[in-house]
C-alpha cells in the first residue's frame, strides 16, 4: 500500500471568501466548490486539483484564534510549498501582509505570516 497524503484540511474562518481571495492570489490556486455546509455554514474549498483548503464559516461570529499551541487539537500553522521563495514573500507583501521568522535551514527556506484571522500560514521551499 502507497503511504496516505492529505486531500485537505477544514479549518473555520471568519470570511471563507475573503481567505479564499487572498489564497488564490497569493498561490495561484483556485476555488474548487463553495456552497451551503454544515450546521447552517458556508464553506469554500480552495487549493489545486489535487489538494485544498476547505474554509468554513459558521452562522455566528467564529471566536479568534488565541495561542493555538497552548491548545489540544488546535492547528498551529499550514505550511504551503513553493517552487521560488523571494517570489511568494513579494506577493504576500504586495498584498500588505507582513512576513516574520524568516530562515535558512537544512534542506531549505522558509518565512511565515499571519492573515486577517489570525491563522499562521509558513511558506517553505526546498529548491
Amino acid at each position: 500500500m502507497k503511504p496516505g497524503l492529505f486531500e485537505h484540511v477544514n479549518m473555520t474562518v471568519s470570511d471563507p471568501d475573503k481567505t479564499a481571495d487572498m489564497l488564490t492570489t497569493l498561490f495561484d490556486w483556485h476555488i474548487r466548490w463553495s456552497g451551503d455546509s454544515i450546521h447552517g455554514g458556508r464553506s469554500v474549498h480552495v487549493g489545486t486539483d489535487a489538494h485544498y483548503l476547505a474554509l468554513y464559516t459558521p452562522p455566528i461570529t467564529p471566536q479568534p484564534p488565541g495561542n493555538n499551541y497552548d491548545r489540544n487539537g488546535a492547528v498551529n500553522h499550514v505550511g504551503i510549498l513553493v517552487d521560488d521563495l523571494a517570489a511568494a514573500e513579494e506577493k504576500v507583501l504586495a498584498a500588505g501582509i507582513k512576513t516574520h521568522s524568516h530562515q535558512t535551514y537544512d534542506p531549505g527556506s522558509r518565512f511565515y505570516f499571519h492573515d486577517h484571522d489570525g491563522i499562521e500560514y509558513e511558506v517553505v521551499s526546498y529548491a
